[in-house]
């Protein structure tokens, strides 16, 4: 029998979904094909509208051994599960006489855990050992979201924490789920047979087609633990995101809350004189960062590493004590022990690592109004972990819409450990880039303006003169705009000036849940949303609801970020350009995802307007428009206005 050609099972599965073949969508399935076929790695940019999600799942189905798809939204792991791979497999099942099976896979805390739900989970010392489900009151909103995680506890098939709708609060979950560490392990579980997470793993072991998260691959990346099936080939899906999801996962925290709950837990498992070190630690730890101040710390002051060395000694005491007795008093005692040891192994840990005061690794505190102060401490680049992580022993194909910064994948390649684009050597994995483009014809379809005439934005402070050029820049679109500011403040003082000036609707995020807010976006033309770092990437609002989408200022990193002025520090020290590898380069990607938000279907027209003047005037200004989708630009602010009016008026002729 002859092997189906690529062309036709990507046809067929186009028609299955009932889209529309592009030519873009062509050209990264016969790229994807070709990675997979020579085991060599592509960066692919696809444009909104591209198909990507089929430009991959095609050629990886057709290939017959495993692939990991990886995506940083959940949103697009519904998506790939319960619609696109579905009918993708149906589809091309026919021609290539087998049905790939396929399979969601999470970390362990994603899952309901039936060891936790039945048996309690076990409490710090002086509240005992209880039924939480007995003593949150039933009339609390605790209370009611437990009793409903018991009820659908009986009905689901997943135990996934995503399938539960509507969902409930993170300590609602935590009530009835584990980490890894904290579980007991199937074989010791009395409830191992049923275990959602084991059944997740198992499905994963026999799909041909595994979709998880960043977060999961750094996991398995970092721990050395291999918590996803060996696969021939990795797709890193939103790839954009990869770095940051990557740096989180290997951010180690420390604060005094976490640290007094490790003691309550070992308390009742080691002998007094162990459990009393541990405690004085943790008061001394205390002491110390009721007077910390936020900021980096470029070497471990005195007094804090007295207090850290004295929370890994007593640590390892206790972890060795904890290993080493048995008390039959301690009502469900394996999970009590594995969660007691849980909590003081990543105190231990943190405190170490801190300690060890690697050049690799910048620490730093943060100060919280209600939380306090927290020790962190991340490595100043994960580019060395990915290249040696990631590009060994597979194909890896990582697709984004934004990859090209300035114009080349070089910057992005950077950040991942590769070197740049056709650059061979010893363990230097060689990569391939191609830009597919984007269906949208960008210069018809949008304009860039930049507020050219406006004062530059200064750190602190309201901006007059901006906050009269957006109300203007609003009526004129007639609402439909879309306002993402560098930082909620700027958003709140936004909302709430434009509020008392202007008739349309003003939806502030953080005022309803992010969905709520753009369902409601969406409905109503008239309305505008404002909101900062989650607006810029998350929202698809294609059609009249969105026609203007303003950006306040270039949203270049604080520079007093802790870890983005430690690696921007690190690059000019290495002899680079730090500013425009880390906080250039930072913005770019924002930008040119804030502006993908504008043109989301062919229909779209519209403005993105940035009330920055650096991006006309600055030296790095072309840099970023370079990374921007081709809108027709202009610095006019007459020529806006009258686009954004004429856009408005046809809407409404049509009704909308």
């Amino acid at each position: 029998m002859t092997k189906p050609s690529l062309t036709d099972l990507l046809h067929a599965a186009v028609s299955a979904v009932g889209g529309t073949e592009r030519p873009g969508q062509v050209s990264m399935a016969e790229a994807v094909a070709e990675a997979i076929d020579d085991n060599t790695h592509r960066l692919i940019q696809a444009g909104t509208g591209t198909g990507k999600s089929l430009g991959y799942l095609v050629p990886a189905l057709a290939h017959g051994e495993r692939v990991v798809v990886a995506t940083a939204t959940l949103a697009l792991q519904r998506q790939l599960v319960e619609r696109d791979l579905p009918r993708t497999v149906d589809a091309l099942h026919p021609q290539l006489r087998r049905r790939p099976q396929f399979a969601m896979l999470k970390g362990r805390s994603n899952y309901l855990c039936l060891h936790r739900l039945h048996e309690g989970a076990p409490q710090d010392e002086e509240e005992g050992l209880f039924d939480q489900f007995e003593a949150a009151a039933p009339t609390s909103k605790l209370g009611q979201d437990l009793l409903r995680l018991r009820d659908w506890a009986d009905e689901t098939e997943t135990g996934d924490r995503d399938d539960l709708t509507p969902g409930v609060s993170d300590k609602a979950w935590s009530q009835i789920s584990v980490s890894s560490r904290e579980c007991l392990g199937a074989t010791k579980c009395a409830y191992g047979a049923e275990c959602f997470a084991e059944a997740a793993r198992e499905r994963a072991k026999l799909a041909d087609v595994v979709v998880t998260n960043h977060a999961l691959l750094a996991i398995d990346a970092i721990e050395g633990a291999p918590v996803l099936p060996q696969h021939e080939v990795l797709i890193v899906d939103e790839a954009h995101e990869l770095v940051s999801r990557v740096t989180g996962v290997a951010t180690g925290e420390l604060t005094p809350g976490q640290v007094n709950r490790a003691v309550k837990r070992a308390a009742k498992l080691v002998d007094e004189k162990t459990a009393d070190s541990l405690q004085t630690a943790s008061e001394s730890f205390e002491r110390v960062m009721e007077l910390a101040l936020p900021g980096r710390l470029e070497e471990v002051p005195e007094d804090l590493g007295y207090a850290l060395a004295a929370l890994r000694d007593a640590a390892r005491n206790v972890i060795s004590a904890i290993g080493a007795t048995r008390d039959k008093s301690v009502q469900d005692e394996d999970a009590v022990r594995k969660q007691a040891l849980a909590a003081v192994e990543s105190v231990h840990g943190v405190a170490e690592r801190i300690l060890l005061g690697s050049e690799y690794d910048v620490v730093w505190y943060e100060r919280h109004d209600r939380f306090g102060a927290t020790l962190r401490v991340a490595p100043l680049s994960v580019s060395g972990l990915l290249r040696e992580k990631l590009f060994e022993d597979r194909s890896v194909v990582l697709t984004s819409a934004t990859l090209k910064l300035g114009g080349d994948f070089n910057g992005v390649a950077a950040s991942l450990g590769l070197s740049p684009e056709g650059v061979a050597g010893d363990d230097v994995p060689v990569w391939k880039g191609l830009d597919v483009g984007s269906p949208f014809d960008y210069p018809k379809q949008g304009i860039l303006y930049v507020a050219k005439h406006l004062a530059t934005p200064g750190r602190e402070g309201t901006r007059g003169d901006m906050m009269d050029e957006l109300a203007e820049l609003i009526e004129a679109a007639g609402g439909r705009t879309l306002g993402l500011f560098s930082s909620m403040r700027g958003a709140k003082a936004a909302a709430e000036e434009l509020r008392g000036r202007l008739d349309n609707p003003i939806l502030l995020q953080g005022e309803e849940t992010l969905g709520e807010l753009i369902k409601a976006f969406a409905a109503d033309p008239k309305t505008c949303l404002f909101g900062t770092l989650s607006l810029w990437q998350g929202v698809d609002v294609p059609g009249p609801s969105c026609q203007l989408v303003v950006m306040d200022r270039i949203p270049f990193p604080r520079p007093d970020d802790p870890l983005m002025s430690a690696r921007q520090k690190s690059v000019e020290e290495h002899g680079g350009n730090g500013f425009m590898a880390v906080a250039a380069t930072h913005a770019a990607l924002l930008m040119a995802q804030g502006a993908g938000r504008l043109v989301r279907a062919g229909g779209d027209r519209g403005v993105v307007a940035v009330l920055d003047p650096r991006l006309a005037t600055a030296r790095y200004g072309s840099f970023l428009r370079a990374t921007l989708p081709d809108f027709w630009y202009t610095t006019d602010r007459n020529q806006a206005r009258r686009s954004l009016a004429a856009i408005d008026a046809a809407a409404q002729a049509d009704g909308k």
